[in-house]
């Protein structure tokens, strides 16, 4: 029965389009078969009422022109994998939590995500190689380099590769010393232990008690110049006994401003992978598989318009889903086109009707400075605030790439990249420029204040 549902499977390809027969028909697989009815089983409900609801008629149709004697078959929901995970595997006892450090200075307890690990990761040609090499990092037996770096711009996925890495490492050896940490969170751990004369400890955690060492963010090292030089003898020790160890950064070190080239040397001695915006197809799978774990039911054509709308943020998939969910259950409607086209405009802040030139005019009149200010090189803060903010918002607003953002300010695209970054970073503390960046939201959206 195996060779007919696979030639049963072979005529449905040539009748739909590519992308509905890889995500729906394709991962059918043959469970069983007896009196005359074949069982098929899905990937789960969602999957089993959407090919219900829409491809149960033709696969009858195929199958009853096989001639192979089955008159019925029965969709089957297959029971999930069970993921065994560490846990708490982060910072455990052994790893020498560093005594008297005040806790409001020291990094909070860092859990992995039990949601970020490979059999949840989805991949295209945007991050198979960056997959890959994650992949083959756990593994160490064909691990050729020392280091692995990953870039990508916010949202696409470089986080949940990391921490899958992580979470890969204590399943397999639960003995493993895991250290996962943001690079602000490692700066500020160093900063309370010299203030409170642990730096010894410190430096013991990292260099000598430390097997694997997950290092988000290193774009936040720039000008952190003792920081950056603490960190470089902690990856000398750690690359001389052989130890794991992964960086992701929206930047590459060389494009990150006052960043010592002794460590972007070695930052880069390693394999180095980019996370490019994912394409189309894989969108489609993005947008199936959360779709599927929010037990929500959308059409081909909702599908197709999210994938084409929300290219640049993993993240405003996930979100653009949740609101649909939400706005249907709790205003009790129907999930069609106009409801999606309302989620994806406040999402998209304005859809692209709003331009580079038109955030120019409202920054300079807000800040009250020549809009040709921008282009300064100047770094009064007069000037470079305006600046970093019109930055910002052209990448919230905007479809335009960060070189033709750059060339709008003669800069290049990682000082777009770092400047929105600083913004967005600040705006977490800073309930000044918060209001501010609210106030220029809205005054794009054409909202009231």
């Amino acid at each position: 029965m195996t060779t007919t549902w696979n030639k049963i499977k072979n005529q449905i390809k040539s009748e739909l389009p590519k992308n509905s027969f890889s995500l729906w028909i394709d991962p059918l697989t043959l469970l069983d078969e007896k009196d005359k009815t074949i069982v098929l089983g899905c990937a789960n409900k969602f999957s089993r009422k959407w090919i219900t609801e829409n491809y149960l008629t033709l696969i009858r149709g195929q199958l009853h022109e096989s001639g192979s004697g089955y008159t019925d078959l029965v969709l089957k929901v297959q029971a999930p994998k069970k993921h065994t995970l560490a846990v708490d595997p982060v910072f455990q006892p052994e790893q020498l939590v560093l005594p008297n450090v005040p806790t409001t200075r020291r990094p909070a307890k860092l859990c992995l995500n039990n949601d970020f690990i490979f059999d949840r990761f989805i991949v295209g040609r945007s991050n198979d190689f960056a997959y890959s090499a994650s992949k083959a990092l756990v593994r160490g037996d064909t691990w050729n380099y020392q280091t692995l770096l990953m870039l990508a711009n916010t949202g696409l996925g470089k986080s949940h590769l990391s921490q899958a890495v992580g979470h890969a490492i204590c399943k397999e050896n639960p003995q493993s010393r895991v250290y996962y940490i943001t690079a602000e969170d490692f700066a500020n751990e160093m900063v309370s232990a010299l203030k409170t004369n642990q730096i010894e400890e410190f430096k013991t955690r990292y260099r000598r008690s430390c097997d694997v060492l997950i290092l988000e963010e290193i774009h936040f090292l720039s000008g952190k110049e003792k920081i950056q030089l603490e960190l470089g003898y902690t990856l000398d020790a750690l690359v001389n006994k052989h130890k794991k160890i992964l960086f992701t950064s929206s930047l590459s070190p060389k494009d990150i401003p006052k960043m010592s080239k002794e460590l972007s040397s070695r930052l880069t001695s390693g394999l180095v992978t980019t996370i490019n915006k994912p394409d189309y197809d894989t969108r489609l799978k993005i947008l199936a598989r959360k779709a599927s774990e929010l037990d929500l039911i959308i059409s081909e054509e909702i599908s197709n318009f999210l994938a084409d709308r929300l290219d640049r943020d993993i993240r405003k998939m996930e979100s653009a889903l949740k609101c649909l969910k939400a706005k249907s259950e709790l205003m009790n409607v129907r999930i069609d086109l106009d409801l999606a086209k309302e989620v994806v405009r406040n999402l998209v802040s304005g859809d692209c009707r709003i331009t580079m030139e038109d955030i120019k005019k409202l920054v300079s009149r807000y800040y009250q400075i020549a809009p040709d200010m921008l282009r300064t090189r100047s770094r009064k803060k007069i000037y470079a605030y305006p600046r970093n903010i019109y930055a910002y918002l052209c990448r919230q607003h905007t479809d335009e790439s960060l070189e033709g953002i750059a060339r709008t300010i003669d800069r290049s695209h990682s000082t777009v990249v770092y400047a929105s970054e600083i913004i967005e970073r600040r705006m977490k503390t800073d309930d000044k420029l918060m209001s501010q960046v609210r106030f220029l939201n809205k005054q794009l959206q054409g909202s009231e204040i």
